[in-house]
């Protein structure tokens, strides 16, 4: 089954698959997405400010040129799973931050599977919906992510200063992108 929380850019598809991922205990956790500016943008306009800093320092997250990247670590949640690399985020019940911090592609990536078994095939509303959403929000993170990095390169030509000062305008940033550049209708 398939559900959607439609809240704009904030928007999740879940899955009961997930819980039972056929590709192991932490699926596709394994390989997490990078944060990109959109995605920093986002978290700080939703007062996440602060837990971006505590996690550079932590080194949970790492800076890059394009954003910044989540530290993988290797572990297990029981003894009888193996040890594997994955999300530092990622613990025994799935992810331990709330949705509006984590990278936009963890609350709105499916594998194809999901689809599958939401029955996507069989004409499913909600998968339908699912795979619509997905499209829009992929592309619209894609264009708000162009348009950060181009702001940025002109603002910071020396590279981005991870202080409160530049997160709270990358936040401002994100927020006049949202409006300007609208996310598409997600059903």
């Amino acid at each position: 089954m398939i559900r959607l929380e439609v809240l704009g850019p904030h928007t999740q598809l879940l899955s009961t698959l997930c819980a039972k991922c056929p590709q192991g205990p932490a699926g596709c956790c394994k390989a997490p997405p990078e944060v990109d500016w959109s995605d920093v943008g986002r978290i700080v306009a939703g007062g996440g400010r602060d837990f971006v800093l505590a996690r550079i320092a932590a080194k949970e997250l790492i800076p890059t040129e394009r954003g910044l990247v989540i530290r993988r670590v290797k572990r297990r949640e029981a003894k009888t799973e193996p040890m594997e690399r994955k999300c530092v985020f990622h613990g025994a019940l799935g992810c331990t931050i709330r949705p509006g911090l984590r990278p936009a592609t963890c609350n709105y990536f499916l594998c194809e599977d999901t689809f599958v078994e939401g029955g996507e095939r069989k004409g499913e509303a909600n998968a339908a919906r699912a795979r619509q959403a997905h499209g829009a929000l992929r592309a619209a993170y894609e264009q708000w992510d162009a348009e950060l990095s181009a702001q940025i390169a002109v603002k910071y030509p020396e590279g981005a200063s991870w202080n409160a000062e530049f997160l709270d305008w990358l936040g401002e940033a994100f927020v006049e992108l949202e409006a300007s550049l609208p996310l598409a209708p997600l059903g």
